[in-house]
C-alpha cells in the first residue's frame, strides 16, 4: 500500500506509460463505433467469467462443509483465538523487568539517554540563538532555496508563532521534530538503499512498510510508552516509526527507477557497483529523496500532537490540554504554528526538490534538466549535488550567526512579552456562535445535527447492519470475488486473509462497524474529491484558490478539528465520519489534479481537433489516461481515513478506534495491539480490493 499519513501526501505520482495521441484520442474522440467498444467489453466479460468460474466451484464445494461445521452468521468460537494472555504476560515482564534487566540498562537505555541528549542540544541551540537568530535563519534558508517570495513567508510564520504567544513551546517542538527527522531520514534512507539494491529485500521490506505506514499510532505508542515510559524518548522514537516509511519507500523508488541509458553509459566506462550508486543512482534519485525528506517532515509534524500524549510536550501539549478543556481558541492558537511550520517546510524541501529556486543548479531557466545524454547527462549529475552555490551557503550561515549573536548581545533572546496577541476568546465566540446558530434550527436545510442524525440514519446503520447481518463465510466470498474480478489468486487470497484474521483475533463485529464507517468516509471523499480536483485540473484559478485551503487542512493536526467537528455535529459516528473525511480529501484532491494535468498534451490536441466538447475530453481521454492516479487517490483516500479511525473512537466512533484508544489509556496491551493489528488488516484488505495488480491489468490489456 502506497503511502501517506498523512500523511497526507503532496507528492506526485509515479510516472507511467502515457498512450500516444493516435492510439488515445482515436477511441476515445472519435467514438471508435459501437462495434469494438462492443467487443472489448465481450472481451473483458468472458475474461472474468472464466476468472470466476473456478472460484465458483470452489466455493460450492467448501461452503457446505463449513456451514456444517460451523453454522450461524457470527464468525465461529472455534475460530477464534485469545491472546489476551500472552500479551498480558509480556506486558507484565516489561514492566518487572524494565528497571534491572541488561536489555533494557544497555540497550534501550543508552537509546534513551541519547535521544534526550540530542533533543536538548538542538532545543538549547535554537534559544541561544534567540528568535531573531531562528527568524534570520529560516528566511535566509528559504531565500537560498527557493527565493524571495517564500523567504517573506518563512519569517512571517516565524513570526507568527511568538506573536501567538507560542515562541518556547514552538522551539520545544522544532527541537523534537528536527532529531526525529534526522533519525527518521537516515534509517529510512538506508533500508530504502538496500530496497533499491536488492529485489529480495525489497519484496522483504515492503510488507514491514505496509504495516508501519497503516498501524495507527495509537496502538504502537503504548509498547514504545512500556519500553521508554513516559517522556521525549518514546515520543521521539513513536514519530520515527511513523516517519520513516515514506523516505524508505521513495528512495527504493527513485534507485530503482534511474535512467537506464544513463546507467548503461555509467556501467560502460568500467565503473564498480560503489561508484555507480554515488555517481549515478543517488544522482538521479535526488528529486525522490527531497521529497521523501518532504513526506517525512510533514509526517512527522502531524505526530506532534499524538506525542504529546506520551510527553512530548511543546505546542502538541499545549493542543491536547486545550482540547481535553474543550477550549477550541487555545487549541487552534497553538495548532496554527504546527500548521506554519509544516507549510514552511513543505514549501522549502518541495522547491528543493524541483530545483526551482536560486541555488538549484543544471537547470535551465525554465526549472527543467537540459535534455541530452552523455556528457550532458555527467554535468546534470555533477550539477545536482555539488553546483556553484557553495560560497551562497557560507554567506548565509555568516549572516545568521551575526544576528544571533547582535540579538544575544542586546539581550533580545526570548520572544517580547509585549509583542503576543491572544486569539483564544475571539475563536470561542465564533465557535459559540456556530454552535447556536447552525447546530439546529436553520430553516428549511435544517442543522447540522440533523444532517449527522439523517446520515447516521440513511448511511451508516443500514451499511453496518447489512455487513454484520451477512454470515461471515457469505463476507469472505463476496471479498474474494471482489478481489479476484480486478487481481489475481493471491490478490483475493490476502484480501480474505486479512478479514479472516479479524474474526481469528475476536474482533469480528467491531471491524465490521468499523469497515462501515470507512467505507462511507471513502465514498464521500472520494465524490467531492474527485469533483473538486476536475474542477482545480480545468481553472488554474480554482487551483490558486483552493490550495492554501489544502495546505492548511492537510498540516493542521488531527485533534485541532475535532472540536469544531464536534460542535457542529455532536458525538457520534457521523462526526468521526466528517473528521475522516476532511482529513482524507486534500490528498484526494492534490492526486487528482496532478494526475489529470499530466495527460499527454497531444492526445487532448488530438481531441480537440477531431470536434470533442469539454466533457467528451474529460470522460473519454483525461480519465482514462489519469487512470493509475485516480487509483492512486482511492489508496491514499483510504489509507488517510484509517488513519482517523483512532481519532474517530475519541469522538463516538467507537469499534475499532474506541479499543485501541481504550487499550492506551489503561495500558491494555492486548486490547489496544489486537484493534490495531485488526485495522492494519482492514487497510490491507481494501487495498487489495481497489487497486488492480500489474499481471490484472496485462491480462485485460491481452483480452
Amino acid at each position: 500500500m502506497a503511502h501517506a499519513p498523512t500523511s497526507t501526501p503532496t507528492s506526485t505520482p509515479p510516472p507511467t506509460s502515457t498512450p500516444t495521441a493516435s492510439t488515445a484520442a482515436t477511441p476515445a474522440a472519435t467514438g471508435a463505433g459501437p462495434a469494438p467498444r462492443g467487443r472489448l467489453a465481450s472481451a473483458l466479460r468472458a475474461h472474468a467469467l472464466t476468472r470466476l468460474l473456478p472460484f465458483a466451484v470452489f466455493a460450492a464445494v467448501l461452503v457446505p462443509p463449513a456451514l456444517t461445521l460451523w453454522p450461524g452468521t457470527a464468525w465461529p468460537d472455534a475460530l477464534t483465538v485469545d491472546l489476551s494472555g500472552p500479551l498480558g504476560g509480556a506486558s507484565d515482564w516489561i514492566i518487572d523487568n524494565r528497571d534491572s534487566h541488561p536489555l533494557f540498562l544497555y540497550f534501550f537505555g543508552h537509546i534513551s539517554n541519547a535521544v534526550v541528549l540530542c533533543v536538548r542540544a538542538v532545543y538549547l541551540v535554537l534559544l541561544g540563538a534567540g528568535w531573531a537568530g531562528v527568524t534570520a535563519a529560516a528566511g535566509l534558508i528559504a531565500w537560498r532555496v527557493a527565493g524571495v517570495r517564500l523567504a517573506l513567508t518563512a519569517v512571517a510564520s516565524i513570526a507568527v508563532c511568538g506573536l501567538l504567544g507560542m515562541w518556547v513551546p514552538t522551539m520545544q517542538t522544532l527541537a523534537l521534530m528536527v532529531v526525529a527527522v534526522v533519525v527518521s531520514v537516515v534509517l529510512g534512507a538506508l533500508l530504502g538503499l538496500a530496497a533499491g539494491l536488492s529485489d529480495r529485500l525489497y519484496r522483504a521490506l515492503r510488507p514491514v512498510l505496509d504495516t508501519m505506514q497503516v498501524l495507527p499510532a495509537f496502538a504502537y505508542l503504548l509498547p514504545v510508552v512500556l519500553i521508554f515510559g513516559i517522556g521525549v524518548p518514546a515520543a521521539v522514537l513513536a514519530t520515527v516509526v511513523y516517519a520513516a516509511p515514506p523516505m524508505a519507500r521513495l528512495t527504493a523508488l527513485g534507485l530503482r527507477e534511474a535512467d537506464r541509458g544513463v546507467m548503461e553509459a555509467v556501467t560502460s566506462l568500467g565503473t564498480t557497483a560503489r561508484q555507480r550508486l554515488l555517481s549515478a543512482r543517488l544522482p538521479l534519485a535526488r528529486t525522490q529523496l527531497l521529497l521523501g525528506l518532504n513526506q517525512t517532515i510533514m509526517m512527522a509534524l502531524s505526530m506532534a500532537v499524538i506525542a504529546s500524549v506520551i510527553g512530548a510536550g511543546g505546542l502538541g501539549d499545549r493542543v491536547y490540554q486545550a482540547l481535553a478543556s474543550v477550549d477550541v481558541g487555545a487549541a487552534l492558537a497553538a495548532g496554527l504554528p504546527i500548521v506554519l511550520l509544516a507549510v514552511v517546510l513543505d514549501r522549502v524541501t518541495a522547491a528543493a526538490g524541483s530545483g526551482s529556486g536560486p541555488a538549484a543548479s543544471g537547470t535551465s531557466p525554465s526549472g527543467t534538466s537540459p535534455s541530452g545524454t552523455g556528457g550532458d547527462a555527467g554535468g546534470r549529475l555533477r550539477g545536482a549535488w555539488v553546483g556553484p552555490g557553495r560560497t551562497g551557503w557560507v554567506l548565509v550561515a555568516v549572516a545568521a550567526v551575526a544576528v544571533a549573536l547582535a540579538g544575544r548581545l542586546a539581550g533580545r533572546l526570548n520572544w517580547p512579552g509585549s509583542w503576543t496577541v491572544a486569539i483564544a476568546e475571539p475563536v470561542n465566540g465564533a465557535v459559540d456562535w456556530m454552535t447556536a446558530h447552525l447546530y439546529s434550527g436553520v430553516p428549511v436545510v435544517g442543522g447540522t445535527a440533523d444532517w449527522a442524525g439523517r446520515f447516521t440514519t440513511w448511511v451508516l446503520d443500514p451499511l453496518r447492519g447489512g455487513l454484520q447481518g451477512l454470515p461471515w463465510w457469505a463476507l469472505l466470498l463476496v471479498v474474494a470475488a471482489l478481489a479476484l474480478a480486478i487481481g489475481t489468486w493471491r490478490t483475493a487470497l490476502t484480501a480474505v486473509l486479512a478479514l479472516a484474521l479479524t474474526g481469528v483475533l475476536g474482533v469480528w463485529n467491531p471491524s465490521l462497524d468499523t469497515l462501515s464507517q470507512v467505507l462511507a468516509a471513502v465514498v464521500v471523499t472520494l465524490v467531492i474529491g474527485f469533483a473538486t480536483g476536475v474542477a482545480a485540473a480545468r481553472s488554474r484559478r480554482v487551483e490558486a484558490l483552493l490550495r492554501p485551503v489544502l495546505d492548511v487542512f492537510q498540516t493542521l493536526p488531527q485533534f485541532v478539528y475535532l472540536i469544531p467537528v464536534v460542535a457542529l455535529f455532536g458525538v457520534g459516528r457521523a462526526p468521526a465520519v466528517a473528521a475522516a473525511v476532511v482529513y482524507a480529501l486534500p490528498a484526494v484532491v492534490r492526486i487528482t489534479t496532478q494526475g489529470l494535468r499530466e495527460v499527454d498534451a497531444s492526445a487532448l490536441e488530438s481531441a480537440r481537433s477531431l470536434g470533442a466538447t469539454g466533457g467528451q475530453q474529460l470522460r473519454q481521454v483525461q480519465l482514462p489516461l489519469a487512470g493509475p492516479a485516480l487509483r492512486l487517490a482511492v489508496n491514499q483516500g483510504v489509507v488517510l481515513v484509517l488513519a482517523v479511525v483512532i481519532i474517530g473512537g475519541l469522538v463516538g466512533g467507537g469499534a475499532l478506534g474506541y479499543s485501541v484508544v481504550f487499550g492506551l489509556a489503561q495500558g491494555d496491551l492486548a486490547t489496544g495491539l489486537v484493534a490495531g493489528a485488526a485495522i492494519v488488516c482492514l487497510g490491507l484488505l481494501l487495498d487489495r480490493v481497489s487497486q488492480p495488480t500489474e499481471r490484472a491489468g496485462a491480462d485485460r490489456k491481452g483480452a
